[in-house]
């Protein structure tokens, strides 16, 4: 079976099986600013990759849209969907999973969390 068909089967099983996040969860970023966040996605052309709201010309198809994101339960199929695991996935997505087509991107801790704390608003 293809990779491709096995990332498809493990989201319909997170979706039939109701494992997306709870209506209404909001993590909470510390220190970190969404609006500050949709400017780092736009300067570091994230949008070549992903499809993320409100993020001028973000309309890649490499990686996962982003919109609705804080329902994800997981990063990368095998983290749990939390605010300092997320900045660190952001920043260097290889280290953690090494066959990801995510590169490590250069950034400051501070827009790795403004990055996170955007994605959660959406």
């Amino acid at each position: 079976m293809s990779v491709t068909a096995r990332i498809a089967i493990g989201w319909l099983y997170l979706v039939l099986c109701g494992c997306m996040a709870p209506e209404g969860y909001e993590p909470h970023v510390p220190e970190g600013d969404p609006r500050q966040g949709r400017e780092v996605l736009a300067e570091l052309e994230c949008g070549v990759c992903h499809v993320i709201p409100g993020v001028p010309g973000a309309r890649g198809r490499v990686g996962p849209a982003l919109a609705d994101y804080k329902r994800n339960v997981y990063i990368a199929g095998r983290y749990p969907n939390d605010p300092d695991i997320l900045t660190r996935f952001v920043r260097d997505a290889p280290s953690m999973s090494p066959d990801t087509a995510m590169p490590a991107i250069e950034m400051s801790e501070a827009q790795a969390r403004d990055i996170a704390a955007y994605l959660y608003s959406l």
